[in-house]
């Protein structure tokens, strides 16, 4: 049987019994070891013979490293978490198996999601299925790639603190949701910045997206951030009559010609199918780089500081004092670019710095939410372009200054900040459309991002 089929349409052939599920499985797990070899894109493939289950029948499912699955490899893309199995499942990995998918394996991300690129990891950078010698993006950049390249029906989980899902979508072409911050249980999540962290998904459909949303979603006891709301089916999806859509003036400077006008054609494509389109202006925009490096790093400084070789971490033989001890696993294992946040973020919370740096930067970000309340009053939804520039060829990436590649992030980070969801579909080659809703407006989102997905 041909199996290169949507998601869709594995579930319904499924329901009906019309699937081999042993053939199925094999092939799909041959095809992700054959990818691996040419793309790079997982930490870990799992070779145990899949069930398939009700619901969801088995659907292949790739996690992001950083996501605890249960026995199965999850170092979160570094070297001080290399041999570690979680003993359980994340609350979102616990749902998809209850739902019957089939966990594929762990893909490959930037350590800690520390990285715009998927250059930061301790295993090696993923390729871009489009172009081999690009970057698939950042930090889930694993999960981008698989997606795009493989064949098979597929859903994968990522996870989202700066626009770790937004970024890869756009730059491998699938389609990447974040869903607004406690929506998802970040239960079993390895965290980068606890105030930030976001678990949401990524497909070859906006459907398949959001189908893996509405499985993934829903309070959580065990997570004091989940928020307490009915369950709904995102995949669902109704209609909105003639939007309103905000197009902020900040989100369309200093672009890639290409973006732009990929952006600009998909903005009136929908204005053509009866959206409203204003213009609006989202001010803090340009201190969001700023507040966003304080803060996560802060945040990250503190979380990492665990793995130390004691009760978390890699242990090395014991030798010297504390500090001593510490100090040589921490040099030893953490990459270049967790040692560069740990210490910005440690000098940002010190006594003395953390009013003129970290107070402050919270600040700020209260800002930032209330630009968008503000804006979303006027409008149903906010409408750009998800990365300004074309995913950057590695030998490109090895010029850059880390500075450099923090300015990256610009258009993703202000709703990342406001905890608000988003989703990326593409609009163009390489190219994603970012659609930002209000708090807990994923329906609104999805079904513009389902109605361009249509048309385009």
């Amino acid at each position: 049987m041909n199996y290169k089929i949507s998601v869709k349409e594995f579930l319904e052939l499924s329901e009906k019994g019309e699937i081999d599920y042993d053939d199925f499985s094999a092939k799909a797990t041959d095809e992700a070891d054959k990818l691996q070899k040419k793309y790079n894109f997982f930490r870990f493939i799992n070779k145990k013979k899949p069930k398939s289950g009700p619901n969801l029948h088995g659907l292949p499912v790739s996690v992001k490293d950083c996501i605890c699955v249960k026995d199965m490899t999850s170092s979160a893309g570094s070297k001080i978490l290399e041999d570690y199995k979680p003993p359980f499942d994340a609350t979102s990995i616990k749902r998809i198996k209850e739902k019957g998918a089939f966990i594929i394996g762990k893909t490959n991300q930037d350590e800690f999601g520390f990285g715009t690129f998927s250059t930061n990891c301790a295993y090696g950078a993923p390729k871009n299925p489009l172009d081999t010698q690009r970057s698939c993006g950042g930090s889930s950049g694993g999960a981008a790639g698989y997606t795009a390249a493989t064949e098979f029906p597929h859903i994968a989980i990522g996870e989202s603190t700066g626009g770790s899902i937004s970024c890869p979508a756009a730059f491998c072409g699938v389609v990447g949701l974040t869903p607004t911050y406690g929506l998802v249980s970040r239960y079993g999540l390895i965290d980068y910045a606890n105030s930030l962290d976001k678990i949401g998904t990524m497909g070859k459909s906006v459907y398949d997206a959001a189908l893996m949303l509405s499985v993934i979603s829903g309070h959580d006891e065990k997570d004091s951030t989940s928020i307490n709301i009915p369950k709904k089916n995102y995949h669902d999806m109704k209609e909105i009559s003639k939007p309103k859509i905000g197009v902020p003036k900040e989100y369309f400077l200093n672009l890639d010609k290409k973006i732009e006008k990929a952006t600009w054609n998909a903005i009136k494509k929908l204005e053509s199918e009866g959206a409203k389109i204003v213009d609006i202006s989202l001010p803090t925009t340009k201190h969001s780089v700023s507040a966003y490096y304080i803060i996560a790093t802060a945040e990250a400084s503190t979380n990492l500081a665990k793995y130390c070789g004691m009760r978390y971490g890699v242990a090395i033989d014991l030798q010297g004092s504390f500090n001593e001890y510490f100090s040589a696993v921490r040099s030893r294992y953490f990459g270049e670019e967790a040692k560069r946040r740990i210490m910005l973020g440690t000098f940002a919370r010190m006594s003395g710095y953390r009013k003129a740096y970290y107070l402050k930067a919270m600040s700020v970000r209260t800002m930032i939410i209330n630009d968008f309340k503000k804006a979303l009053k006027k409008v149903d939804i906010i409408a750009a372009p998800t990365m300004p520039i074309l995913p950057p060829r590695f030998t490109e990436i090895e010029k850059l200054t880390p500075l450099q590649c923090y300015q990256m992030d610009l258009l993703t980070l202000p709703a990342n900040l406001a905890g608000m969801p988003m989703i990326s579909v593409p609009c163009g080659e390489m190219t994603g459309l970012h659609i930002i809703g209000d708090h807990l407006q994923e329906e609104k989102i999805i079904s513009v991002a389902d109605r361009y997905e249509q048309v385009k």
